[in-house]
């Protein structure tokens, strides 16, 4: 007779749960969003818009460079097959710039050979993603990278999020 007083609770698969998480968690971040193809420029920039973050498009490796130069952005998103640049060495001058050494960039590729992944760390990736893009998992992604890894010593119950954040931004904990 009680389970009929019991209001049930809905049901929130796990991927979903996992990307409400990483979507509560940074929303309002600068991101560049570098990709030559219009679908996945324009599917990736409105879903990623409608959860918050502020993104800026540039078309070809060269324009994604010059962009993330002035911008500064939070995090990169960089297509690998790009024109006039390509995505990796796009990459490489990124993390050789001083001032975007630490901006952490996801490499979104439709190269899925197990030695892509490398290729995207050697390059100097700091994650990988392979096209289609699962949106949720790009997300949980994208919370990994923004996050940073912790101070040695520190756990996660001595730093609250936001301390996190600003470790892995520099800024003073």
């Amino acid at each position: 007779m009680n389970d009929l007083c019991e209001i049930p609770r809905p049901v929130v698969p796990v991927a979903e749960a996992e990307a409400n998480s990483a979507r509560a968690q940074v929303p309002g971040l600068r991101i560049l969003l570098v990709e030559d193809n219009e679908m996945n420029r324009d599917m990736l920039s409105r879903r990623l818009a409608r959860r918050g973050y502020e993104v800026s498009i540039a078309t070809d490796g060269a324009q994604g460079i010059e962009m993330a130069l002035g911008l500064m952005p939070d995090l990169i998103l960089m297509d690998m097959s790009l024109p006039v640049v390509d995505g990796w060495e796009a990459v490489r001058r990124l993390k050789a710039d001083d001032r975007m050494g630490r901006t952490p960039i996801i490499a979104l590729t439709a190269h899925a050979m197990s030695d892509d992944r490398g290729k995207a760390m050697d390059a100097g990736c700091d994650e990988y993603d392979t096209k289609p893009v699962e949106f949720s998992r790009l997300l949980r992604k994208m919370d990994s990278v923004l996050r940073g890894p912790a101070p040695r010593g520190a756990t996660s119950e001595s730093l609250g999020p936001r301390a996190r954040d600003e470790v892995h931004r520099g800024a003073p904990a």
